[in-house]
């Protein structure tokens, strides 16, 4: 039964939390199998403590289909190479992921199956731009997006309504933080009107190396916000960089120069995708109660996670409470 209660559109980044649950709970947590369960145990506790904080009306878990899309590699063979499996019998374009957190990933969607809680995927793509097309096309509730990945802080926005916050978790959910456009431009130095796409044209020019993202070198956080906030797009400031007559320090436009061909290549590597087709498991409606309330407690016990499907029962009934 879906509940006729109110609330946020919860879009949760579900690789981002299993890894941080994983190496947040002990390994030596494990089910009457022997089966480590820390990851699941962890990730089930989040989205409970999540739905409690939140009170969403509506929720999606949002998966990676391909964490390393071609049109991002081919575009900058960089991204994210440094986080391939070389291991012997790795699968090529495999992810180095530890061996113990792969099969709790099944036991976690077969919870949230359970559970009554939708998955989302797109064929060829991350979770992020699952995230951005669900978030971009919602017209009727708020949209909150959980992840500890600062570049869906691109998506924040008050306008169009209805409003898209960003709760970043990347310092654990007790000391996670919610942005919004105000948020966004008073931590990064980027103009509110804008914050999102600025943010992402920011980051652009900044570089993540946890995803292979090199950016320009000489080029950080403030001074990227700077250029952003003079020139009002990534594109505005690589067409003054040929402009002879364009206001850019030399040292600046010597910068941007050696990197003009990164700059051709990187926006779209670091903007999501808004425009995907997302095949969800399930009606995006939480449950008031879970779908399968058998099958949930037969794989709470085989799974040692009693408790933490306890508290995620008790957070889908007792939310707006």
């Amino acid at each position: 039964m879906s509940s006729p209660a109110a609330g946020p559109l919860l879009l949760l980044d579900g690789a981002s939390l299993w890894f941080r649950a994983f190496y947040a709970v002990p390994e030596k947590i494990t089910a009457p199998s022997g089966q480590p369960v820390n990851a699941l145990r962890g990730f089930t506790d989040m989205v409970a403590a999540l739905i409690a904080r939140h009170s969403p009306g509506r929720l999606v878990v949002c998966l990676d289909l391909n964490w390393r899309p071609q049109f991002r590699v081919e575009l900058l063979p960089s991204y994210k190479a440094h986080r391939l499996d070389d291991s012997a019998g790795a699968a090529p374009g495999a992810e180095e992921v530890p061996d113990t957190l792969t099969p709790q990933v099944d036991m976690i969607l077969e919870v949230l199956e359970a559970a009554g809680i939708a998955t989302a995927g797109a064929e060829g793509l991350e979770a992020d731009d699952v995230i951005g097309t669900l978030a971009t096309r919602e017209r009727t509730d708020e949209v909150i997006v959980v992840s500890g990945d600062r570049d869906l802080l691109q998506l924040v926005r008050d306008d169009p309504a209805p409003p898209v916050r960003v709760f970043y978790v990347g310092r654990g959910l007790a000391k996670a933080e919610l942005f919004g456009p105000a948020e966004v431009a008073s931590k990064y130095g980027v103009p509110q009107e804008n914050a999102g796409p600025a943010y992402a044209d920011m980051a652009t020019l900044r570089g993540d190396a946890s995803d292979g993202l090199p950016g320009v070198a000489g080029i950080g956080d403030k001074s990227a916000a700077t250029l952003i906030s003079r020139f009002g797009t990534l594109e505005a400031l690589v067409a003054a960089v040929s402009d002879p007559d364009a206001e850019l320090a030399q040292g600046v436009r010597a910068k941007l120069t050696a990197a003009q061909d990164y700059l051709k290549v990187a926006a779209p590597v670091v903007r999501v995708v808004r425009d995907a087709e997302v095949h969800l498991s399930r009606p995006d409606a939480l449950p008031e109660t879970p779908a399968d309330p058998d099958g949930l407690n037969a794989l709470a016990a085989a799974y040692n996670a009693e408790s933490p499907v306890k508290r995620l029962i008790a957070a889908i009934a007792n939310r707006g409470a």
